[in-house]
């Protein structure tokens, strides 16, 4: 038993921590109500995403929920402490996310307070895809799965014209207006929202990048409208930065069984009055997700 010195045990401590986490944690959803109310349909591929995402994220919440549990019991001597509980015992002390709870989670470098807010946010953001249908505007970084998500805005677009999904490519279209102001989902395509950029901000007025005023270290980034197009035209890399965009600051990762990055997202096309060189040097990228 050991004393930190505040007057708590570490032990109310750890027991503190899981009960305030327990008590804020969503419900899982029942996959049987979600696959009722948004079936997989061939004219609606969002439908297919919104059920993946809700399965990805049961996973993650079951796994809280019985290891909080499992570490008050063990805490009170009900069952025995294994290896694993007192992994997260002690996580949960130092204030960092499990390990079996980020290997069922998506790619993130919050402390563990922050971790669970965004928890919290992108169970939120699930739940209104849920209860009021599909959203003008989409919060990019509250998916587990972003990549699958931008594809089913070009299936959509392909499946309703009847061509081949190869032949289309993504328009980036940024918006002059904050993403709550927009409250009409465009006819094609989709408005996201919700990205940094590191390197350089947008300005607004003269809708192109510029220099990053002192000590900005990360801007918001405007919300885009994701147009699809077919044959679309190759973009003029003298006025075009081709930014890659991640889904956490460490701008690496591995190949999943998917086929897709574990941090990579996609390339986004940034309008630059300025060489793209200039900001390729300055390290100008995009990211879902930050640190704090």
């Amino acid at each position: 038993r050991v004393s930190t010195g505040g007057g708590l045990r570490r032990e109310d401590i750890i027991d503190q921590t899981a009960e305030g986490i327990l008590e804020k944690l969503p419900n899982p959803w029942l996959m049987l109500d979600i696959q009722k109310m948004y079936p997989v349909v061939y004219e609606e591929s969002q439908n297919t995403v919104l059920q993946q995402e809700c399965m990805r994220y049961n996973k993650l919440l079951v796994v809280m929920k019985q290891t909080l549990l499992d570490v008050r019991k063990a805490l009170k001597g009900l069952i025995v402490m294994s290896t694993e509980l007192d992994e997260v015992s002690n996580s949960l002390f130092n204030n960092q996310v499990p390990g079996s709870w980020e290997s069922k989670a998506y790619p993130s470098l919050k402390p563990l307070v922050l971790w669970q807010e965004d928890l919290l946010k992108r169970c939120a953001f699930i739940q209104n895809w849920v209860d009021h249908g599909i959203p003008a505007t989409f919060w990019i970084s509250g998916f587990f799965f972003p990549q699958a998500f931008l594809t089913g805005a070009s299936q959509n677009y392909a499946r309703k014209l009847k061509i081949g999904i190869d032949t289309i490519q993504l328009d980036f279209r940024n918006q002059s207006i904050d993403h709550s102001e927009i409250t009409e989902k465009p006819e094609d395509g989709v408005i996201v929202w919700g990205l940094f950029l590191e390197g350089a901000r947008w300005d607004v007025e003269q809708s192109t990048l510029a220099e990053s005023r002192p000590k900005e270290l990360f801007t918001p980034y405007v919300p885009i409208w994701l147009c699809p197009v077919q044959n679309r035209p190759a973009p003029d890399l003298n006025v075009m930065l081709m930014c890659p965009c991640y889904k956490v600051l460490t701008r690496k990762g591995t190949l999943s069984t998917t086929g897709h990055s574990t941090n990579f997202v996609t390339t986004f096309e940034v309008p630059t009055a300025v060489r793209p060189e200039h900001w390729i040097k300055r390290g100008v990228a995009l990211f879902l997700a930050l640190a704090y």
